[in-house]
């Protein structure tokens, strides 16, 4: 039997799905693949940092408000005296996402691999702006940095070309990768105006208190700009990719279209060229024979052309926190597996 430890960086809605996903794996766990868990630190920003070597009980992290009270190490200085301090064997990074530097996220990462853990991760900046570096650090300290979470929640998109696709070569990419948006104007197509649309986003807890990384396009320029980055192994940041995002799409716009049997919808698309790729977010107007047409509401799709298969798409049907918190849990599952 393996024992693994665990410490989570960042602990929201995201955070407590996987540590219920532990619990509710456990036995399975334990009978298929020989291997028990503890949780050996826990740090957040607003609701304090705990570490403790003989595991902190995943119930009880779950319920609490104040991770000092769990805490018996003492002060603990900064995330990074946090992760040098934890022991664990894995580092689950789950802090907000920075669209412009991936920090400080890239650090927590590099830190955690430098300790000897393996990195994991559903933030996006850090696969944008530090890809390379963090997967030869890995690779020398025989570790894994992965991050299936990061475009399409739990739907495997890095693993399928990981594992499954050997040889292939991606040519380009066409999706709806981001689900506020599509939701927003899903919800327009109702009746809702844009700005009673963002309001019930926000309500259900699919849009930040600032929406404008998702409405603008922000969101989705740093997934294309992490497809393109790992997938076609062409570097690419978010402020390369021409992005328009969803303001300027009026009430009488999607009724327009609506009466023509069409949607608009927010498309991201890469696409190889001679001078590397051609990224974008725009919005487009597609009718019935679109396979996006049907994609409403926070579902999310990916189509993928690649040099051996011509057409191959992801549909993943209303995301949350639990499908995210599985992408990091089959992330787990595929880095310990071999040690």
């Amino acid at each position: 039997m393996k024992h693994i430890k665990l410490a989570f960086m960042g602990f929201g809605n995201v955070g407590k799905a996987l540590a219920r996903l532990f619990l509710e794996k456990q036995l399975e766990l334990a009978e298929n693949y020989q291997i028990t868990f503890s949780i050996n630190g826990v740090a957040t920003s607003r609701h304090g940092v705990a570490i403790d070597p003989d595991g902190i009980d995943p119930s009880r992290i779950i319920q609490v408000t104040d991770f000092k009270s769990l805490n018996t190490q003492g002060n603990l200085n900064d995330p990074i005296d946090f992760i040098r301090k934890c022991k664990a064997d894995v580092l689950f990074e789950n802090t907000p996402v920075n669209y412009d530097t991936g920090q400080p996220a890239v650090d927590h990462l590099r830190a955690a691999l430098e300790s000897g853990m393996h990195a994991i991760t559903a933030n996006k900046g850090p696969v944008v702006h530090a890809y390379r570096e963090l997967s030869d650090l890995a690779h020398r300290n025989q570790r894994k940095f992965f991050f299936e979470s990061t475009v399409m929640d739990g739907a495997p998109i890095f693993s399928l070309f990981r594992e499954t696709l050997p040889g292939s070569k991606l040519l380009s990419f066409r999706g709806i990768l981001n689900s506020t948006t599509n939701m927003i104007l899903s919800l327009m197509e109702l009746g809702r105006t844009f700005d009673e649309a963002v309001k019930q986003c926000q309500k259900i807890g699919i849009a930040e208190t600032d929406p404008s990384g998702d409405i603008d396009g922000w969101d989705a320029a740093v997934k294309i700009a992490a497809l393109s980055t790992v997938l076609m192994d062409i570097p690419l940041k978010p402020a390369q990719v021409k992005r328009q995002g969803i303001r300027n799409i009026t009430m009488q716009a999607v009724t327009d279209a609506l009466k023509d049997g069409k949607r608009w919808k927010l498309v991201c698309s890469a696409r190889r060229t001679d001078q590397g790729v051609d990224a974008r977010v725009t919005p487009e107007i597609v009718d019935m024979n679109s396979p996006f047409y049907s994609v409403s509401g926070t579902t999310s799709i990916v189509q993928f052309e690649t040099d051996v298969l011509k057409s191959l798409s992801i549909v993943e049907a209303d995301p949350g926190p639990n499908t995210t918190a599985y992408g990091l849990f089959a992330d787990f599952l595929n880095a310990v597996k071999d040690n």
